[in-house]
């Protein structure tokens, strides 16, 4: 078969944790095989909050089809371009930030996934299919089936909302923006507050009710993120490149100044 296999898609399916990295400064395609190797299953490009540009994102997500870790980039806002330009060019999945509301979910649904499921442009030359011409339909199915949909829950709105998003058919996995959820709530910065932790049970629940993922993003504190996984979260942002090299060189000069 001519299809890329999405590994963190069937991940998910197994029931087991996804783990992704989360890129705003890496710009070279190398990124995804050095992330491959660090044991990470998927690839966050942000173009939310990164300074990416969308050529530059498609080669990363060509590059992390060949080291076998699916490119799943964080879309910048909700017109049907920001997805699909992403998808044509390589992904196997997107993230759709700020999702409030059963509409908006649908909405996602139909730019990202071809009919009949969704409403997305058929087009030609797929990365994730090899660039082998098959039928039209035949295709579509494919790439639909191995396609994560992914919304972002960031307020208190899409919280409540969490079961009729969940419902939706074609969106696979509900990812809580942990730090915008909790400056919406007006507590921001406190991961672990108790409307926090209730939040999460609500959408983890409610994605579990739909036979859909919930995600876990923005939580690096160990105990913090033992307690939401061990909920149910299971795509899960495991950190960022900016404070990874940070900390690491951070450490490096301690401990080399450290010696004198």
């Amino acid at each position: 078969m001519a299809l890329i296999a999405n590994h963190t898609k069937e991940k998910l399916a197994a029931g087991e944790l996804a783990l992704g990295l989360g890129l705003r400064l890496a710009r070279m395609p190398e990124i995804a095989k050095i992330a491959a190797v660090c044991g990470y299953d998927w690839l966050f490009v942000d173009l939310e909050h990164g300074a990416f540009s969308v050529d530059t994102a498609a080669q990363i997500c060509a590059a992390a089809l060949d080291a076998g870790i699916s490119p799943i980039p964080r879309a910048s806002a909700h017109e049907h371009f920001h997805a699909t330009r992403l998808l044509d060019a390589g992904a196997q999945g997107i993230v759709v930030p700020h999702v409030d509301s059963q509409a908006q979910a649908e909405a996602v649904r139909d730019n990202c996934l071809y009919p009949p499921v969704g409403r997305r442009s058929v087009a030609g030359g797929m990365a994730q299919l090899e660039y082998e011409a098959l039928p039209t339909g035949e295709a579509a199915r494919l790439i639909n089936s191995a396609t994560l949909t992914v919304v972002m829950i960031e307020t208190e709105e899409a919280v409540e909302a969490a079961d009729a998003i969940a419902a939706v058919e074609g969106i696979d996995a509900l990812l809580i923006g942990t730090n915008d959820l909790c400056a919406t709530m007006g507590i921001p910065g406190q991961f672990g507050h108790d409307r926090v932790t209730d939040a999460y049970d609500r959408v983890v629940s409610a994605a579990r009710n739909s036979g859909k993922h919930a995600g876990m993003g923005g939580v690096y504190d160990e105990e913090l993120a033992g307690r939401y996984i061990g909920m149910g979260a299971r795509l899960v942002l495991g950190g960022n490149d900016l404070p990874l090299l940070m900390g690491a060189a951070r450490a490096r000069a301690d401990f080399l100044r450290g010696l004198v």
